[in-house]
């Protein structure tokens, strides 16, 4: 298998990449896999938190330019392959953990920061790849980058395709913790495990709301939030949560 499924503790779900002697980079077979393991974690009532990583030394470099030929229809295969996977990421109902353990670049960048959130290795950086082979950012790397550091910044880095390295990309936002040595995929899997204890409506809901934000402007976004909150306070879990503040003690969520 060209991806890895596991269930490591209750709760959490483990995607690996699979192909350590080509760093990870997608070919069709790698795609498809990843597709059907994000499509099974966001089904699985028991999941409620994704860690995605790769294995051996690299996160992902991206696509293996060495199965593109004459029929390679690049246009179809990122609106459907790439994606699909890339859409169900961003649409599952759980937050999904980016354990980068090694060099993320081309549309394995675009897969870390697709995440919602984003542990990264000391020695690992993230490289938009594409100007090197004379290619353009793909897969919704232009929206990702031009939402979270800027236009001008973004604009740069795709041009020159610079590394960013751990420190940089967690100056700038893109990554939300830098671990030392080889500990990525523990620090990841720990922090989905902590996050297995909170609300898991709250937490579908907060992703669903956010994810709106970023694509739309303050008016709608107070509208969208109004709406999930709505939807969030008839839940058990906010009951639940309410009622253990009163008496002190932790909430026990159950996701209904």
């Amino acid at each position: 298998m060209t991806v890895n499924y596991e269930t490591p503790s209750d709760g959490v779900c483990l995607i690996t990449l699979n192909r350590p002697d080509k760093l990870n980079a997608f070919n069709r077979q790698m795609r498809l896999d990843l597709m059907d393991a994000t499509l099974r974690a966001s089904a699985d009532a028991d999941i409620r938190v994704v860690v995605i990583t790769g294995a051996g030394r690299g996160f992902c470099a991206g696509a293996d330019i060495s199965v593109v030929n004459d029929k390679y229809n690049v246009e179809d295969i990122l609106n459907t392959e790439y994606g699909a996977f890339l859409s169900a990421i961003a649409t599952m109902p759980k937050p999904v953990i980016a354990a980068i353990n090694g060099p993320a670049a081309g549309i394995g960048m675009t897969l870390a920061l697709t995440c919602d959130l984003q542990v990264m290795g000391e020695g690992a950086y993230l490289m938009s790849a594409f100007a090197n082979i004379g290619l353009v950012p793909d897969g919704g790397l232009s929206f990702l980058l031009t939402q979270q550091i800027g236009y001008a910044r973004a604009y740069q880095l795709a041009i020159e395709a610079e590394k960013i390295d751990a420190a940089c990309a967690l100056e700038w936002g893109l990554v939300n913790r830098m671990v030392a040595g080889a500990g990525v995929v523990e620090n990841a899997l720990g922090w989905a495990r902590s996050l297995t204890q909170r609300a898991p409506i709250a937490m579908a809901l907060t992703k669903r709301t956010f994810r709106a934000a970023a694509q739309s402007g303050l008016r709608n976004a107070m509208a969208f939030e109004a709406m999930t909150q709505r939807t969030a306070i008839a839940s058990e879990d906010c009951a639940e949560g309410a009622m253990a503040l009163l008496e002190k003690r932790q909430p026990i969520f159950i996701g209904k």
